[in-house]
């Protein structure tokens, strides 16, 4: 009995063993591929999309003032000795806002390497002006005493401006760092006027009328709306004249740039990006623009 038992008990653990041996336990591990790693973002083809950020320009002024007067008191003793042109000095000014706008491109892809041009436009409707008021009085070779009064309003509006730039980026899976860099056109209305006085009259003849018994000869003068030559200090001098005006320009520069890129998925992609445009001396002004932005596109 002890003998046969012990038999049992033998092929039944044999039996055991080779059944346990029979059994597949892949269906607890999962397949060797169910978790094999995604395929790289392609970053090459076109994609279209919109921008929106905060921009900060500096508006620049020069000399625009200086031929306004230069040219409206030519060949008198105003600007020929005195140089009534150089009195009035345009200040710079600071204006910021929220901009926005569209943006496409093409990209190429080199193993990491990304190389690209993009467009983009921006709506900007930012403006900023300066204004410089001097009058200035003196005796001049001629004999008179001559007073110019000059003021000064110069302005800058810039509506909109476009840019073409190459790109060139570094691909880290889903994130694409990259810098930009190109020209910028853009339109803008400058309006620059100067309201200028000038008048003067014969100070020798008066002092010499001062000091004569005779009869006082005449005093003569310019640029009066009323003038008593027995007491000059009264006179009241003419409304001033206002010279200059607006126009509307085509505005040239550069663009530079950095941002990251991120694919969200293979064809919808995120960005934050940094742009500086400079246009610079268009009528005597300039406009350098610094922005910091968000955008999304679409990639076909």
């Amino acid at each position: 009995m002890r003998i046969a038992t012990l038999g049992l008990l033998a092929v039944l653990a044999s039996a055991s063993g080779a059944a346990a041996a029979d059994l597949d336990y892949g269906y607890l591990r999962g397949g060797e591929d169910d978790y094999a790693p995604a395929a790289p973002i392609d970053w090459s083809g076109v994609y279209v999309g919109g921008h929106g950020g905060y921009s900060s320009a500096g508006l620049g002024f020069g000399n625009v003032f200086q031929p306004i007067v230069a040219n409206a008191l030519r060949h008198t003793t105003a600007e020929e000795e005195m140089n009534a042109s150089s009195f009035l000095a345009a200040r710079s000014t600071h204006t910021n806002a929220t901009t926005f706008g569209a943006l496409a491109g093409y990209n190429m892809q080199f193993d990491e390497v990304v190389f690209g041009i993009e467009a983009d436009y921006t709506h900007f409707g930012m403006s900023g002006s300066s204004y410089d008021r001097i009058g200035r009085v003196g005796d001049t070779k001629d004999g008179y005493l001559t007073a110019v009064g000059l003021e000064g309003q110069a302005r800058t509006s810039i509506k909109d401006y476009g840019t073409i730039r190459g790109r060139l980026g570094y691909a880290f899976g889903s994130f694409l760092p990259y810098v930009t860099g190109g020209v910028a056109v853009g339109r803008a209305t400058v309006n620059d006027t100067v309201a200028i006085q000038n008048f003067g009259y014969d100070k020798a003849t008066y002092l010499s009328n001062l000091k004569s018994t005779t009869p006082p000869a005449y005093v003569n003068n310019y640029g009066y709306a009323h003038f008593d030559g027995s007491d000059p200090g009264n006179g009241i001098a003419a409304a001033a004249v206002t010279y200059g005006g607006r126009k509307r320009v085509t505005v040239g520069g550069v663009a530079l740039g950095a941002g990251l890129e991120f694919a969200l998925t293979s064809n919808i992609l995120l960005r934050g990006e940094y742009q500086y445009v400079l246009f610079n001396d268009f009528k005597g002004h300039s406009a350098e623009i610094n922005t910091v932005r968000g955008g999304a596109a679409v990639k076909f």
